[in-house]
């Protein structure tokens, strides 16, 4: 029996996997996406999506992902729930690509889209888990709406913790920012922005120790880290901006990376330094990391996947 090759296959399942999908099996790629442990990615801990294109009132993102899917499979993409530990890339034009799953399977494949996104850096405090999406978030752009007049506040002493926080002083009545240090590790052009935004007070040596409240936030608890000194904040919502980690473990040494581990694409396209194997989504991207540019960079790996089958079948 002749070993099956496919066209192409996705991995991951957030929305820049899915879109992939969609547009691969449209074109008659006949897709074979690997969901990963986290079927739908980060969107499936998120409540409501408000600035998805085409929902205006909303909808769920666990809702969203499953609309995904099944418009992915009614295509006839193929969906395979495992989790990828190993991948064997081929540097040959017209190479065949090896992926190996946790429950033993193995697939080979002409072409490879990676779509296994990032993952949003947490303390490891209990009450993170406890009320996230209930007034924990990782993300002022996408959920910063929701505490429109509200008090908030931020942990973080970086550029992203530096840009959450004044994005959020736009929205917000008051913004906290927890900074651990006595003094930031954001640029000076960020640093000089946060000061001089009056709604933004910087609590520097401020750790924050738990959350509390009945079913949302309500309070955050907090401590100097230099007195000993504990207090209540009174806030809605609690933003954790200490980063990203891109989920890129699998291709350590395989494919080029930054200095923090997210792939590097060539310019205007998804093409990584192999024949045949894309990177789209949040797992190349550390700038917007949005659900709909994800959904871009996914709609974009598929034609550039197209575009390669077809030259090297031509």
């Amino acid at each position: 029996m002749t070993e099956q090759i496919h066209k192409t296959i996705i991995i991951g399942s957030g929305p820049a996997g899915y879109t992939a999908a969609i547009y691969a099996a449209r074109a008659d790629m006949k897709p074979l996406l690997l969901t990963g442990m986290e079927p739908g990615g980060q969107l499936t801990t998120t409540t409501d999506v408000e600035n998805f294109p085409g929902y205006p009132d909303g909808i769920k993102g666990p809702e969203m992902m499953t609309d995904l899917q099944k418009q992915a499979e009614r295509f006839g993409t193929e969906i395979v729930f495992d989790l990828v530990n190993e991948v064997i890339f081929s540097e040959e034009e017209k190479g065949i690509h090896t992926i190996k799953t946790s429950n033993g399977k193995e697939f080979k494949t002409y072409s490879v889209i990676i779509s296994t996104g990032a993952s949003a850096k947490y303390l490891g405090l209990e009450d993170e888990k406890k009320y996230a999406g209930s007034g924990v978030s990782a993300c002022a752009t996408c959920d910063g709406f929701f505490y429109k007049g509200k008090d908030v506040a931020v942990v973080g002493g970086g550029d992203t913790a530096a840009e959450e926080a004044t994005y959020l002083s736009h929205l917000c009545n008051k913004v906290y920012l927890l900074v651990r240090r006595d003094e930031f590790r954001a640029s000076k052009a960020m640093k000089a922005r946060v000061m001089k935004t009056q709604n933004i007070e910087v609590l520097f040596h401020h750790e924050l120790e738990g959350l509390s409240g009945e079913n949302v936030v309500e309070k955050a608890h907090v401590f100097n880290n230099q007195t000993g000194e504990k207090r209540e904040l009174k806030v809605d919502g609690v933003f954790i901006a200490i980063g990203h980690k891109p989920n890129t473990d699998l291709f350590q040494g395989k494919l080029d990376m930054d200095e923090t581990g997210y792939l590097i694409t060539q310019p205007k396209s998804t093409r990584t330094k192999l024949p045949g194997v894309f990177a789209a989504g949040d797992v190349q991207d550390k700038i917007y990391r949005q659900a709909i540019t994800a959904a871009g960079s996914g709609c974009m790996a598929a034609l550039d996947a197209e575009k390669y089958l077809m030259q090297i079948f031509d």
